[in-house]
């Protein structure tokens, strides 16, 4: 997939110009965060995971991490995530660009983690490892039509 294929995708709801390539590398939460001038928690970053026969995608804010255990509560299994080749063939896109945009059909579920309700922006990735799309949480539930919202995250604890 591509930056066009996720435009095209989010054309349907009016949204395709708040996509934003950069020059430089987008591909981590810090990296992201910099090239967008926000701060890395509205960074909304895409975790995949496998359950069963298909992937869980669950886009969090850029300072968390999955919480094993509300993630077991929730899927009934241990989290265990997408190596880089599944990433591809479950997302279509490539580790730094997973985007809860343009999947193939029946290959993923998308879940919005609670945690990006702190804010009124959310910016997850474009289907590129340097792309975004700006958006507000309501453009983003919007985006996600299928997508429920869950709590499975925490946040990431410096020591």
């Amino acid at each position: 997939m591509s930056v066009q294929s996720v435009r095209n995708y989010l054309k349907q709801f009016n949204l395709d110009e708040k996509v934003e390539e950069f020059t430089q590398s987008s591909a981590t939460v810090e990296l992201a965060a910099k090239a967008a001038g926000v701060i890395p928690a509205m960074i909304a970053k895409t975790l995949s995971f496998k359950v069963e026969d298909y992937a869980v995608l669950i886009v969090t804010s850029g300072d968390t991490k999955v919480d094993n255990h509300k993630y077991k509560e929730k899927f009934g299994t241990k989290a265990k995530m997408l190596t880089p080749e599944e990433v591809v063939e479950y997302t279509g896109h490539a580790i730094g660009g997973v985007c809860p945009y343009d999947n193939p059909p029946g290959k993923c579920k998308v879940y919005l983690d609670e945690s990006m309700k702190r804010f009124d922006m959310a910016l997850p990735a474009a289907g590129s490892a340097n792309s975004c799309v700006r958006l507000t949480i309501s453009e983003l539930e919007c985006s996600c039509p299928d997508a429920e919202w869950i709590d499975v995250c925490k946040e990431i604890v410096n020591a």
